[in-house]
């Protein structure tokens, strides 16, 4: 594996999901109104902060670098980090990923935890899965199938997150990725699935960015008039939308995304893992990274992370870095006090 590669997707992750949080939920007109500089981070006074896209691709890496390649391992590491953070409080569960982490402490297997939902979980999990496996389109299946299945079994969040893997993979590995190199060879992965709908999208995604609509028009196209939705046959169609157009510059189709308004912060997060990859750390904003204000995982902590899951394909003795872990609940309790703040706050004008 690559290390910027891998450094690139995580951070990139981090800092779409950041930047996309305080525009999660509005509509492309009120995001407008309320923070017209999609520039900056609205959060906090200007500093930003990460969701559960952000952990949920964290614990992915963790559970790649603890597995050393077998899909059983993998699959049950990743359950395990799932099971425990949420004791940890977090705000903002998606209701399909509680209620298969909820079934997990139940005691169902992680091959049948997962419930019939097709939302964008298993894709915000995805790109850094692109990276690590994408040049073995087999074993790349095996790890999104076991990614997808602890928590959403519908098929389509599993080819949606297939998608996002392989845009990933493109992104790290070819100069200059673009719908035609992708759209042949996403097809040729799902060839034996049953994925017209997705690919058809796509196929429309591609043709909407050759056209340089923007995301928020796109998204009124597939039918998902309030901004992105939190379907992954919505959602994934336009984060692919932003790639197609904008020729691997992380910050313009970023910037198009959180416009479209919302699930603005996975969105982000699935096109900065995606485009991250490509760009590695040095093609990431600097700003937007140094204004993420994160503990104890912090922005340091997850490159180090990225380090690590590139060290791991050539020496089995590779490890995760350690980070504080009892500082998470008083993190994850000042970030919903935060996040509490924002709902208040879009109580009041401009509407």
């Amino acid at each position: 594996m690559n290390t910027d590669a891998c450094i690139g997707c995580l951070l990139g992750t981090a800092v779409g999901d950041a930047l996309g949080l305080p525009y999660e939920g509005l509509s492309a007109r009120r995001a407008a109104k309320l923070f017209p500089d999609t520039s900056s981070h609205h959060l906090l006074f200007g500093k930003g902060m990460v969701s559960d896209d952000t952990e949920h691709a964290c614990f992915v890496a963790q559970a790649l670098i603890r597995a050393n390649g077998d899909v059983g391992t993998f699959r049950e590491q990743l359950a395990r980090a799932l099971r425990w953070w949420l004791l940890g409080l977090p705000a903002g569960v998606g209701f399909a990923t509680l209620r298969a982490i909820v079934r997990l402490w139940f005691g169902l297997s992680p091959q049948a935890s997962g419930v019939f939902s097709a939302g964008n979980g298993p894709a915000m999990r995805s790109p850094i899965l692109g990276v690590a496996y994408g040049h073995d389109p087999e074993k790349l299946k095996q790890f999104v199938k076991a990614s997808t299945q602890i928590t959403h079994s519908d098929p389509k969040a599993y080819y949606a997150a297939l998608a996002v893997a392989l845009a990933a993979y493109q992104s790290a590995t070819q100069e200059t990725p673009s719908a035609d190199s992708y759209l042949p060879a996403l097809d040729e992965l799902l060839a034996e699935e049953d994925a017209e709908e997705l690919q058809e999208l796509l196929q429309h995604a591609a043709r909407a960015a050759a056209n340089n609509e923007s995301v928020a028009d796109f998204a009124t196209d597939i039918g998902s008039k309030d901004g992105i939705s939190g379907y992954s046959y919505q959602t994934v169609p336009c984060v692919l939308q932003a790639w197609f157009g904008s020729s691997g510059d992380f910050a313009s189709g970023l910037q198009d995304i959180i416009r479209a308004g919302g699930d603005t912060d996975t969105a982000g997060a699935i096109y900065g893992g995606i485009v991250g990859a490509g760009t590695g750390k040095a093609g990431i904003p600097a700003r937007w990274l140094s204004d993420i204000v994160e503990w104890p995982r912090s922005v340091n902590w997850i490159e180090r992370l990225g380090e690590a899951l590139a060290e791991s394909e050539q020496s089995h003795t590779a490890r995760c870095p350690r980070y504080f872990v009892a500082g998470i609940v008083l993190r994850n309790l000042v970030f919903l006090l935060i996040v509490l703040g924002h709902g208040l706050r879009r109580l009041v004008p401009p509407y």
